[in-house]
């Protein structure tokens, strides 16, 4: 979609304060969200033609046909719609498919909003895991059984084998995260966290322990596009969708490829062909970070560093501030909220950092954000870049 370069612009934000929201349906989160976002571009409800909705998940508030559903609760009948489920990135997804909608005139104003609680959420899981059912390409992987978490210990493992990373390694990033979090208010865990704390913390799926693993919260948010141009005539700062890449690539964690790449290698530079820019030239970045081992290979996928070369990057501080890459500076999902599909959430925080409002640390002057998100099991990733 080359043609969506700096066409469309996100003009509005807004991320729930909560994170523990005992009793309060999904789609009132969003519906907040999205009204405080409208709120934020100087905009309103009745200006909505778009809509872009994936609350199909358990705790999420709705099913399939989740747009309908949203559509219905929020009282508005979009022109444009998108459901795509890609899992964590989707919103990220929905992002790019927005800009191609804004860019052809099929809408004028969309809202990409997310919300759920699976904290509270009264409903059970599924009794079974798609992945590994016992027919179709799940059964060569049912007799052993993986859960989501041993899926990505597994590529942690190999990492470390491959490369001789460290579990240390990985601890500095929940640990860069944090301290970036004691600074947001909004965030649930600010109290100071060591490498000695990760380390020693409960194992969970070897190498992987329980402070390598993201949050559970309820929470939300929205964003608002519009055009470039209508941009400059709203309350805020537009900040333009420069680049934008999506891909997928397997299912199956047995299938991963020999050096533990990731649909990332095709969707950034997707993403960095559009905006015509390249690693260097990125201020800031909010890569998802579900576990330690997330962001590490997105740093290599990106092209931040070389391959094998992830764990002695973040053991250099490059993803603190005043490094050579500030990343998750909201606290990311390690810290902050991981209410599920997390991916619009990072989106937020690029666009507030380039707005300059970010809620805690602050990248001054930053010109340019990448955000990251995957889905799965690395199955599918999108990497969107922002620019001011």
């Amino acid at each position: 979609m080359p043609g969506i370069r700096n066409k469309a612009a996100i003009v509005g934000l807004h991320e729930s304060p909560l994170r523990d929201a005992p009793g309060i349906h999904p789609f009132r989160i969003m519906m907040d969200s999205i009204l405080a976002a409208l709120d934020d571009a100087g905009l309103h409800l009745k200006d909505v033609d778009g809509l872009c909705i994936a609350s199909g998940d358990w705790a999420e508030g709705g099913a399939v046909e989740s747009v309908t559903e949203f559509a219905d609760y929020a009282g508005i009948t979009p022109t444009w719609f998108n459901g795509t489920d890609v899992g964590g990135c989707s919103y990220l997804v929905h992002a790019g498919h927005a800009a191609a909608a804004i860019a052809t005139g099929m809408a004028e104003v969309v809202v990409i909003a997310y919300a759920a609680c699976p904290r509270w959420w009264p409903l059970t899981t599924p009794s079974f895991d798609p992945f590994v059912l016992p027919a179709g390409p799940g059964q060569y992987e049912l007799p052993y059984d993986p859960t989501l978490i041993s899926a990505y210990a597994l590529m942690a493992q190999r990492h470390m084998a491959d490369y001789g990373t460290t579990p240390a390694q990985l601890a500095e990033i929940a640990v860069t995260f944090r301290r970036h979090a004691a600074e947001n208010p909004q965030a649930k865990m600010r109290s100071p966290l060591s490498v000695e704390d990760v380390l020693g913390s409960t194992l969970i799926a070897s190498p992987l322990r329980r402070l390598d693993c993201c949050l559970v919260t309820d929470g939300g948010g929205a964003i608002v596009m519009t055009s470039a141009e209508r941009a400059r005539d709203l309350r805020r700062r537009p900040v333009l969708l420069s680049g934008f890449g999506a891909a997928v690539r397997r299912t199956q964690i047995s299938q991963i490829p020999e050096d533990l790449s990731t649909p990332a290698v095709i969707s950034g530079q997707r993403a960095f062909a559009m905006a015509g820019l390249g690693p260097a030239d990125i201020d800031v970045a909010q890569l998802y970070d579900a576990f330690t081992i997330t962001p590490l290979l997105a740093l290599e996928d990106l092209g931040f560093c070389p391959r094998g070369e992830g764990g002695a990057f973040v053991s250099d501080g490059n993803l603190g501030i005043g490094g050579a890459l500030p990343c998750n500076t909201d606290g990311g999902g390690m810290s902050s909220n991981h209410p599920g599909k997390r991916g619009l959430l990072a989106l937020i925080e690029g666009a507030r950092q380039l707005r300059g409002d970010g809620p805690g640390v602050q990248v001054e002057g930053a010109q340019t954000a990448l955000i990251h998100g995957l889905g799965g099991t690395f199955c599918a990733s999108s990497t969107a870049i922002l620019t001011v």
